[in-house]
Formats: structure tokens, C-alpha cells, sequence
């Protein structure tokens, strides 16, 4: 086991050190396999070690990796087409984080704000939601866990309850400095909470009315998640700013804020900037992401995968006492116990699965788009059993 004295004490790693992987499958430095439902937290949508990334990777190495945004990119520039041409959105900014994504996103809606003579441009967030942990990123998100201890927090956030359109119509009659609303699609760290299928459909409605942004964040939800490339596609609207990251490189950092040409053209050269955002080993990566999804059709797998394990997990936990709910859209699943479960991350690796548990009580499942049947139902499998034992101790 690598010695941890010399890094920052920002993690409590678990006892296992992995040292190869293929497609769903991960082998640590006893030869041990396990079975990735996690995907490095939504990042590895196309498994571990995907071929056509590493050759794209490999050869862009040899040839370039980073001149800065003082110069065209040509895989910034191919990149960013494709994705505007999947999405209906109009310009990107990449950065290389999620967080940053989100950064640029605030950013962005505060200098719309302000080209509307608004002092106090004011978005309005939601509870229990996570955008990330720079301080802008951690202010708006509705966890106090992740804001304890860095006050004082960034100005300009007012908070709604998350499915909650009626609260938000309120927010709207008193607040006269609310310029855009940013909005987690699936909210993915508290738990895997679906929304109504109406809701963004009605926030992009008050957005209308109110001349306001609609921001989505959809660093866990996009690349093909949900069974759509992006989760917005499943309510047929467009938001006017979307975030993206995670699975965007399939773990080359890299991250991208999508905007209308409405909210976009407020950005002038000189407002915002990255060294190392959009450079050509990180683009390289991107467009090999998007080239493979396209060409193995994963998005469709993602929707046909996401259905078959939802309801094998419903159908094997159906009348197990202290299951509440088994939950998802695509391959974003959670299995919710009336019990706090959080042992089960340390058992479910004992038994070669990957998972995370989520607001102590909550299975959270993020596996590869390119799982398998087989790998599913051994997921499924492993999953019951682990309940099932967890319960069973409980009760007795």
C-alpha cells in the first residue's frame, strides 16, 4: 500500500490501489478484479482504457499538447462544433473542470445581470444540489457540509427547494435582481433525485417570462448519462447555458460551458480565461469520446441499459423490507433504504463492486455506458445480496 504522509489530508481513500482496467473491469496491485459501477463518479463513460481514447491521446502527444488560447486550436475550434451541433447551443468556453464550467457559468450570468443595469445580479439555486467546490461553485451549492468552515461565502445566491416550481414563481415576485436560475437536471450527489418531468420544462417557462437564464448543469447528467446525449433533450427544450465535464474527456480533464448566442455575446476577449482550458491533448480526447459514442450508439445503450437494470433491481428488491425506492433515468440509478447504509462502500468492495453511497441511506450507481448484459446482472446480483445481508443485521 503507497505511502499518503505527503499528500494534503483532503481524502479518506479506501485500502485498494488500482493499477489497470478494461472497459468495466478494474485490477488492483494484487491482480484482484472489480466491477466498475461507479465510473470514477461518472467520468468513465466508455470504460477504463477504451482504445480509440488512447490512441487519440497518444498520437495527439507526439504532436502537440498545449501552445494556449493566445492561438487558434484546431481541436478546440472541431471540438466545440460538434458539440454546439449536439446540442443546439451556440458557443463554448472549456475549461478543465466541472467546477471551472460552472465558474464561467456564474460569471457569465453576472455580467448579464449587469448589462441589464442590474446591481445585484442574484441566481437563483437549490437545495441539496452540488456545482463544486471552488468559492463561488461551493456557495452555490445547497450542502452546508461543503461550505462549512469557508465563510464568507460568495454574495449573490438565493436558494429554492428542488422541484419546486411554486417557489421559485415567489422568489420571482420579490427579488427584482434575479438574472438565471441554475439547475442540476438529475441531482446526482444527494442522492439520484428525479425531478417531476414537467419541471424543467416549467422553469424554462419562468426563465421566458422573466427574461432570465436558464443554466444547466449537467457535468453528471450529460454525454449520454441519462439515454440522451444531454438530459434537457428528454423534455425537448434548450436551456440557454449548459456545463459540462466528467465524462466529457473520460478522465482527461476537461470541462465546457455551452451558451446561446444570447447569453454568450456578453463575454468579451479579456472577461474570462483558462491556461490549460481547451488545449489540444484534452480536445483530442473529447472528440474521440464523441466519435466512439456516435459510432457504438451509447447513447441508446445508455437509455436500453439504464431501463433493463432499473427494473431488475426493482423486480429483486420489490419485497425487501427497508428498501423505499430503486430510482433512475438511464445510468443513473439509486436504491434508497430506510437505514443508513454507508458500510456497504467498504463491503461491496470485499466483493470486487464498485459503488457510492450517497446522504448515508442511498445506493448510488453510475456504471459505464458500455456495460454489458452480463456485467449488469452481476451488478444486480451483488447489490441484492449486500442489501439483503445489511438488512437481515439489522433486523435481527
Amino acid at each position: 500500500m503507497a505511502n499518503n504522509e505527503h499528500l494534503m489530508n483532503t481524502y479518506a481513500p479506501m485500502p485498494v490501489t488500482f493499477e489497470s482496467g478494461k472497459g468495466a473491469i478494474l485490477t488492483d496491485t494484487n491482480g484482484k478484479e472489480y466491477l466498475d459501477a461507479l465510473s470514477g463518479i461518472a467520468v468513465c463513460g466508455l470504460g477504463h482504457a477504451h482504445p480509440a481514447v488512447a490512441q487519440a491521446i497518444s498520437e495527439q502527444a507526439t504532436r502537440l499538447i498545449h501552445t494556449s488560447n493566445l492561438y487558434q486550436i484546431e481541436n478546440q475550434q472541431n471540438l466545440a462544433d460538434k458539440l454546439c451541433e449536439l446540442s443546439g447551443l451556440d458557443r463554448v468556453f472549456f475549461s478543465n473542470s466541472g467546477a471551472e464550467a460552472n465558474e464561467a457559468a456564474i460569471k457569465l450570468a453576472r455580467l448579464y445581470g449587469h448589462q441589464k443595469n442590474i446591481d445585484v445580479p442574484t441566481i437563483v439555486v437549490m437545495e441539496n444540489s452540488f456545482h463544486g467546490r471552488t468559492m463561488a461553485t461551493l456557495s452555490a451549492t445547497g450542502s452546508r457540509k461543503v461550505q462549512a468552515g469557508f465563510e464568507p461565502l460568495v454574495q449573490g445566491f438565493v436558494r429554492a427547494p428542488y422541484n419546486d416550481i411554486e417557489s421559485i414563481e415567489n422568489i420571482a415576485k420579490n427579488n427584482s435582481n434575479i438574472v438565471a436560475v441554475m439547475v442540476e437536471p438529475v441531482q446526482g450527489e444527494s442522492g439520484i433525485q428525479i425531478p417531476d418531468a414537467d419541471y424543467l420544462n416549467k422553469l424554462r417557462e419562468l426563465c421566458n417570462q422573466n427574461d432570465w437564464l436558464l443554466m444547466l448543469d449537467e457535468i453528471q447528467t450529460g454525454m449520454g448519462r441519462t439515454g440522451e446525449w444531454f438530459a434537457f433533450q428528454h423534455n425537448k427544450i434548450k436551456p440557454d447555458v449548459m456545463t459540462l465535464a466528467k465524462a466529457l474527456g473520460n478522465g482527461v480533464p476537461i470541462g465546457a460551458c455551452l451558451a446561446s448566442e444570447k447569453a454568450a455575446s456578453v463575454m468579451k476577449p479579456g472577461n474570462h480565461g483558462s491556461t490549460f482550458g481547451g488545449n489540444p491533448l484534452a480536445c483530442a480526447a473529447g472528440l474521440a469520446v464523441i466519435k466512439t459514442m456516435e459510432s457504438e450508439q451509447l447513447v441508446s445503450k445508455a437509455k436500453d441499459m439504464g431501463v433493463y437494470l432499473l427494473e431488475s433491481l426493482q423486480k429483486e428488491l420489490a419485497n425487501v423490507e427497508g428498501v423505499r425506492e430503486v430510482r433512475g433515468l438511464g445510468l443513473m440509478l439509486g436504491i434508497e433504504l430506510d437505514q443508513p447504509c454507508t458500510e456497504l462502500f467498504s463491503k461491496a468492495l470485499e466483493e470486487g463492486l464498485l459503488l457510492a453511497i450517497q446522504a448515508d441511506t442511498i445506493i448510488r450507481l453510475l456504471p459505464p455506458l458500455i456495460l454489458s448484459t452480463e456485467q449488469a446482472d452481476a451488478i444486480v446480483k451483488k447489490i441484492t445480496q449486500l442489501v439483503i445481508t445489511l438488512l437481515q443485521q439489522e433486523a435481527a
